[in-house]
């Protein structure tokens, strides 16, 4: 499991890791990313400036960070497949389309933090990815890589949309659903 902070953390400094982000997520719905600042989330979680920039380099980080461990927390993927990949897609988005939505500060937050050109933002930015397209891949099977790819682009693609208020999150999964089952050729469903 690779860590959201920028050194392996135990103990009390998982402590500290852990109301750091907690802050994070209160100080995104009190005062948005725009407002949102490394300082602010350290007060909010009673620690100093200096130990709260000894984990994250910058609020980007922060929001990265948060996502990150909300992805970790997701129940696993495969255990109800139905065999039919527009479904199967359905319920992988689903799973993650109510996470978001229970917090869309953070579905905002995420659409600026997660583009950061930041050593620490793309380190994690890359594991998310992975995980996404393990879940998706599963949920899609044994198609064309290419057709793996147009649905991993799609979910990328209907993130920003809600992110940006153009999709509600919670047609997210029958939206893929759809894309699902026109890009896959007959004879992978």
């Amino acid at each position: 499991m690779t860590e959201p902070v920028r050194q392996f953390v135990e103990g009390r400094r998982a402590e500290t890791v852990r109301r750091l982000l907690d802050a994070t997520v209160e100080e995104l719905a009190f005062r948005g990313f725009g407002s949102m600042t490394v300082r602010s989330v350290a007060e909010r979680a009673e620690v100093s400036r200096a130990t709260a920039y000894s984990y994250f380099s910058s609020k980007e980080h922060l929001v990265t960070a948060v996502f990150w461990k909300r992805i970790q927390a997701l129940p696993p993927s495969g255990e109800t497949r139905t065999g039919k990949p527009g479904a199967d897609v359905a319920q992988v988005v689903d799973t993650i389309a109510r996470m978001l939505a229970a917090e869309p500060a953070l579905v905002q937050a995420c659409t600026t933090a997660l583009l950061a050109d930041q050593q620490e933002v793309k380190r994690l930015r890359d594991e998310i990815g992975q995980e996404v397209y393990r879940r998706l891949t599963d949920a899609v099977g044994e198609a064309d890589p290419s057709a793996r790819e147009a649905v991993m682009t799609a979910f990328v693609g209907s993130l920003v949309l809600a992110g940006s208020g153009y999709l509600p999150m919670d047609q997210m999964a029958s939206h893929l659903a759809g894309i699902t089952d026109r890009v896959l050729p007959q004879a992978d469903r």
